[in-house]
């Protein structure tokens, strides 16, 4: 096995460890709508997520760890996605809530200030943000 095998396959699994996430908060309220489904699709392609991995992945999302990124501008996208994901599922109850806040800690963020940061991210969303101006804005919220 070479080298750019073994980075392949971490960077495969990061991945698949990311969409599982976003499953995970997808499945909250025990349903994909037909939004969080394209949405998914989507994020499957961007992801290089397989069919058979895809499909696995939704009927075992759970066993996939959280695995935090280790560069801050990462977990903002990753904050992204899983924020856009619970926006689309517009049932945004506590039980969608309480995981998001549990998988943002998991993905590096400190757990006092985790609420504040969900909240000012789904505030983003809402409003349209772009990627872009979504990691500027959470980058300089405290300014």
């Amino acid at each position: 096995m070479s080298f750019s095998d073994l980075f392949d396959s971490g960077f495969k699994k990061r991945n698949e460890d990311h969409f599982a996430a976003i499953v995970r908060v997808a499945m909250a309220d025990g349903v994909i709508s037909d939004d969080e489904k394209a949405f998914l699709d989507r994020l499957a392609r961007n992801l290089d997520i397989s069919d058979a991995d895809y499909a696995l992945i939704l009927k075992d999302y759970k066993s996939h760890p959280i695995n935090p990124p280790y560069d801050y501008e990462r977990r903002l996208e990753r904050l992204y996605d899983l924020v856009r994901m619970v926006h689309i599922d517009t049932i945004e109850g506590e039980n969608e809530i309480h995981l998001l806040n549990k998988i943002a800690v998991g993905l590096g963020f400190h757990a006092v200030n985790v609420k504040y940061i969900t909240d000012k991210a789904l505030t983003l969303v809402k409003n349209g943000t772009d990627l872009e101006s979504f990691i500027y804005d959470m980058k300089n919220m405290n300014k």
